[in-house]
């Protein structure tokens, strides 16, 4: 774990200075200055609107780095010929992976806050004095990260056996199949044949539920969050996210990387 650790602290330092995430950054400020004059256009819903680009801002993009960084993790590594030098040395492959997960998830830590801090400075703005129900955001910003990591680790599993491109196409695709699991759930069966709902039904468990992570609705009422749902999506994000990258590990042992 020392070793993964070491190449986790790497990764975050080299994520860090991706001219990508600066840019990404930038377009998240240029998101939070919109949100504010929307906020000042709408009357009487200033913080709703304000709450609501800006936690859509971060989750875009968030969703663009985890993406887009989290396929090149493996595949840049190989291109650059840093993989091979790298195992050469005693780094396990498990050790690589997992050094690579975490050290992107510090990274997507680190901008969430720093967009986070964005908004309730853009909240500020217009609302000088917080409430207890205000902290939902807070609390919706965490949610975010959660399901960034999860992306994170659907985007290394990929970028494992496939193309970058392909990858990145495989991690959209169930991204944004995953945000309609609950609908999946509810087809109605008159339209399906036994087998195809059964089918359906399976694919709506097997796929990550993405929708669970949102309460920018509640975020922007300032309704508070049960504490049992915090709990309950902490554990769903650990453990899937440990599910994904055991099978990112079994495929990346026996990947022939000549």
């Amino acid at each position: 774990m020392k070793r993964a650790g070491v190449v986790a602290l790497n990764t975050f330092r080299e994520a860090v200075r991706d001219r990508v995430l600066y840019n990404l950054l930038l377009f998240a400020l240029v998101m939070m200055a919109a949100s504010i004059i929307a906020g000042q256009i709408s009357i009487g819903i200033e913080e709703t609107v304000i709450i609501t680009l800006g936690l859509s801002a971060i989750s875009l993009i968030g969703l663009l780095i985890a993406i887009f960084i989290g396929v090149g993790l493996v595949s840049k590594e190989m291109d650059k010929r840093t993989l091979y030098a790298l195992l050469a040395k005693p780094v396990r492959r498990w050790e690589f992976l997992l050094g690579k997960f975490g050290g992107l998830a510090l990274t997507l830590a680190l901008n969430v806050a720093a967009m986070g801090v964005g908004l309730f400075l853009a909240l500020v703005y217009v609302k000088p004095v917080f409430e207890r129900g205000d902290l939902t955001v807070l609390i919706a910003v965490y949610f975010i990260w959660l399901k960034l990591a999860l992306v994170v680790a659907l985007a290394l599993l990929f970028s494992c056996f496939t193309t970058p491109l392909l990858a990145i196409l495989f991690t959209t695709g169930i991204y944004i199949v995953g945000l309609y699991v609950q609908e999946l759930r509810n087809m109605p069966m008159q339209v399906m044949s036994p087998g195809m709902t059964l089918f359906t039904k399976w694919l709506s468990y097997l796929l990550p539920n993405f929708e669970n992570f949102n309460i920018m609705a509640m975020a922007a009422h300032s309704r508070q969050v049960p504490g049992a749902l915090i709990a309950q999506n902490t554990l769903y994000a650990a453990i899937y996210c440990t599910m994904v990258l055991t099978g990112a590990i079994l495929v990346f042992s026996r990947r022939n990387l000549k």
